[in-house]
């Protein structure tokens, strides 16, 4: 069931009765507009987020019919730790998402061995002006703090990470709350995006975004939802 909801932002709150459904809602939607994408220029871009919360979604819509050889995959964000590391969103994507039809897709990382994280998000930088732009789907999550991404409300830069006009498509987040250094696209790059999807799961989650689309004090979601040309949609079950 989807309803529209503007206060102030605009999002379409789509809610379902278990995750189990809301997974395979959500997979549905990432992989028509995936395979939109295809048809339209022939090869299709997809961001996704890390932690535990898309891991029944990942799978869903690994086993969906696309021209998977024509997709690639990258990350919203990473920490600075290698593949190997239980807390990579790499890892996860691997284990969950790159399985099944979906082991043909071109997985780009963000994470690399560099001297620092100021080095790491200026090659990845380099690197991914090499893909196709704009992304065509983006899928979020957000933390009970309102942070999307890596855009953690006490990060260093968090003016900079949410420059609507930057030309920096990564950047590196030091925050004390993210527990270590981290890369992001920015929210110039989330938000030219064809696609935007929130994915959030819990009474937490939803008492958190209801918190950041009230009035007062913008939270880096609020910063999303405000930035982007077209609704966000965001799937929500208990």
């Amino acid at each position: 069931m989807a309803r529209e909801q503007l206060n102030g932002a605009s999002y379409n709150w789509n809610a379902f009765p278990d995750r189990p459904q809301l997974a395979a809602a959500l997979a549905a939607r990432v992989a028509d507009r995936l395979t939109r994408a295809i048809a339209e220029r022939g090869t299709a871009v997809l961001a996704v987020s890390g932690g535990t919360t898309p891991a029944k979604f990942f799978a869903a819509l690994s086993a969906a019919a696309i021209a998977w050889d024509k997709v690639i995959v990258t990350l919203v964000d990473e920490r600075f730790v290698p593949a190997s590391s239980p807390r990579s969103n790499a890892g996860l994507v691997a284990a969950n998402l790159l399985q099944n039809a979906a082991k043909a897709a071109r997985f780009v990382p963000l994470y690399h061995e560099a001297s620092g994280i100021e080095d790491a998000a200026a090659s990845d930088d380099a690197a991914l002006r090499s893909l196709p732009w704009p992304l065509d789907v983006v899928v979020l999550g957000m933390g009970p703090d309102g942070h999307t991404a890596s855009f953690f409300p006490d990060a260093d830069d968090l003016a900079k990470l949410l420059d609507p006009a930057s030309d920096r498509i990564i950047l590196p987040v030091h925050a004390a709350s993210a527990g270590e250094p981290r890369l992001t696209l920015t929210l110039a790059r989330i938000v030219d995006a064809g696609f935007i999807a929130l994915h959030i799961e819990g009474e937490d989650k939803r008492t958190a975004f209801d918190g950041a689309v009230a009035p007062g004090p913008r939270k880096p979601i609020r910063a999303v939802l405000d930035a982007a040309p077209r609704p966000v949609e965001v799937f929500w079950a208990p």
